[in-house]
């Protein structure tokens, strides 16, 4: 069987309990799924190179991943000699919708059986290539096991009745076992025009207070970092059943470890629904174990355009949102999307986009061009030339790769929590309070843990920091309550909340909007986090962050993506101490002068012996 998330797909080291950094995006790989005990077939798993990714679609991976694990089947990386594939889609853009079809002729070419599950048969079920394909919607990834054991079978089963929402009980593979993808709700309450996702998911529908309490009670107890909640709109939270967003965070923050051990990242948001909880939202932001960080998707910087997009803000409101952040928050940093060359946005409508990025100077700002999806009202407006389309998104994207948003953090002192690996097979990757990515030299026995670290030096895309001997934190070693550490980190300065031109982030974060980020020059195509030109996607994502790859170095160029397949999945890593800098200087000068020394007494003694005449 071939598993296979076009947006973000989980590989091996997923299952093992590693895997890339998140938010990065990965090349080309392939793997395959074996079972654990003796069965009649085999299933494998195979992986495209994805785009922004997309947390809704990540998480139904690790849950299907779990249960098939579960249920005996383990992954390798020989998907030729799999039994099965199973592609997971997701139906934000037409590019992650033709990786499925060229996936999907893959297989057939093949001759696999399939299964496709996720937004694309949801929400486009009479599609032409999923003719005579097994497909299981997003609402019934609980019962994968019996759609991949009928399909061995040759049976076509199709499963896309909606029902209740999917337990958040079932098992469950995570991708880095150091973070926690936690969906809080299905659906939205928008009916954006370019939208197709609202086809595939559906209207709002969250899950209770209670059960994700109890879910983040059980994942900070395995030993969970990072708690990413995730919905195509966080906001949204909770109006279906009579609750809001400021009651659910307030409850899992209830929950945290005082000793700050396990952090709270909170998914994208709209305007429109946070608009009236800014104030309770923030005082959660400054909470010491959530980091201050949000992705508000702006789109548009012209009301005109907004309107046509169907999004339900203004563009002063979304300011307001920005504003208010910004203000109550110390080191808020603020992640948007940008969608260039919507039907009808005009020279105008554009200028305005370029002079609110200039004003705010998003550390991660997620440029896309705009994708007509079919059945959406926007494909059927009249669209901007395409040769004009690509100018404006260059255009923009100069404009944010101007912006210097780690100036002046050289020298600081600062928190952060490390979870991840980063591509260079050097470095391991840390965020700060306000989810700026921090990247330093240390021990894989690191992971896990929190540390202070002085910022030693700042590029575009990331910055570089050491470790400050004792600051180390594994385990909880100071009990404070909850309001204490509330108390010590409330906002006293009107300085310190400087908005996001001043502090940025260096990764970017998941995206659940529709927006694929452009790479800068130094980062790498995987997806963890990455500011855009980096930015959310991580999207999405963006810096040099992935993992340590030891068996073949993974590079990020497209052209080498077709070397790296099955190479970017083996990850057999010993952790290393590396030596200072001054030491190997040293040593270096201690063994040159050593060979000059030698060499001197060599010519010397072949004068002396030499006889005179």
């Amino acid at each position: 069987m071939e598993m296979e998330d076009i947006e973000d797909v989980l590989g091996p080291a997923g299952i093992a309990g590693g895997g890339a950094a998140p938010g990065l995006r990965l090349p080309l790989a392939a793997v395959a799924l074996k079972p654990k005990r003796p069965r009649s077939s085999r299933v494998a798993q195979t992986r495209p190179q994805p785009e922004a990714r997309i947390p809704g679609t990540q998480s139904d991976s690790e849950y299907m991943s779990g249960q098939l694990s579960a249920f005996g089947y383990a992954i390798t990386e020989e998907p030729e000699g799999a039994d099965l594939w199973l592609i997971n889609t997701c139906t934000v853009k037409n590019p992650s919708q033709s990786a499925m079809t060229t996936l999907i002729s893959k297989c057939k070419s093949a001759n696999k059986p399939l299964v496709v599950a996720g937004c694309v048969p949801q929400g486009s079920r009479d599609l032409k290539e999923l003719e005579g394909i097994s497909v299981i919607g997003v609402q019934q990834i609980d019962r994968v096991v019996e759609v991949v054991e009928e399909t061995l079978k040759g049976h076509e089963v199709r499963l896309l009745s909606r029902k209740t929402l999917p337990s958040l009980d079932l098992p469950k593979v995570r991708k880095n076992k150091f973070i926690e993808i936690l969906p809080i709700n299905v659906g939205c309450l928008g009916a954006c025009t370019y939208c197709k996702t609202k086809h595939a998911r559906g209207h709002l529908g969250s899950y209770t207070i209670e059960s994700l309490v109890d879910r983040v009670k059980i994942v900070v107890s395995e030993g969970v970092r990072e708690i990413w909640l995730s919905s195509e709109d966080t906001g949204a939270y909770g109006r279906d059943i009579g609750t809001n967003l400021p009651n659910l965070l307030n409850g899992i923050v209830a929950e945290l470890p005082a000793d700050r051990s396990t952090m709270l990242r909170i998914g994208m948001t709209n305007p429109p629904f946070i608009l009236e909880h800014l104030k309770e939202i923030a005082s959660v932001l400054c909470h010491p174990c959530v980091y201050s960080f949000l992705h508000v998707p702006v789109q548009s910087g012209s009301d005109a355009v907004l309107t046509a997009m169907n999004r339900e803000y203004t563009v002063s409101e979304f300011r307001r949102v920005v504003d208010t952040l910004c203000e109550l928050v110390p080191g808020m940093q603020i992640a948007t999307d940008i969608i260039c060359g919507f039907p009808g946005e005009t020279d105008e409508d554009f200028s305005q986009t370029v002079n609110l990025v200039k004003q705010y100077q998003f550390p991660q700002v997620h440029i896309s061009q705009f994708y007509p999806r079919p059945g959406t009202p926007a494909a059927r407006m009249k669209k901007v030339p395409s040769v004009e389309v690509k100018k404006r998104s260059r255009e923009l994207t100069s404009v944010f790769e101007s912006f210097s948003p780690y100036q002046g953090m050289e020298g600081k002192v600062e928190r952060i929590w490390i979870t991840e690996i980063a591509t260079d097979g050097v470095h391991l990757v840390g965020h700060t309070k306000g989810y700026i990515q921090v990247l330093v030299i240390a021990p894989d026995s690191m992971l896990g843990t929190s540390a202070d670290v002085k910022i030693t030096s700042v590029g575009r895309w990331s910055v570089f920091g050491e470790v400050i001997e004792g600051s180390v934190v594994a385990k909880e070693t100071q009990k404070h309550n909850h309001s204490e550490l509330q108390e010590e980190y409330r906002p006293s300065q009107v300085e310190e909340a400087t908005c996001c031109g001043t502090d940025s982030f260096g990764a970017c974060t998941c995206s659940d909007a529709a927006q694929q980020c452009n790479p800068g020059p130094e980062r790498s195509e995987n997806s963890t986090p990455q500011s855009c030109g980096d930015a959310t996607h991580q999207e999405a994502v963006q810096s040099k962050l992935v993992r340590r790859n030891v068996e073949g170095a993974v590079k990020s160029s497209e052209s080498d993506t077709a070397k790296q397949v099955g190479e970017i999945q083996r990850l057999n890593v010993a952790a290393r101490r590396f030596p200072d800098v001054d030491t190997i200087l040293w040593g270096g000068l201690a063994v040159s002068f050593a060979t000059t020394v030698t060499l001197i007494a060599l010519l010397a003694y072949k004068i002396s012996s030499t006889p005179s005449y």
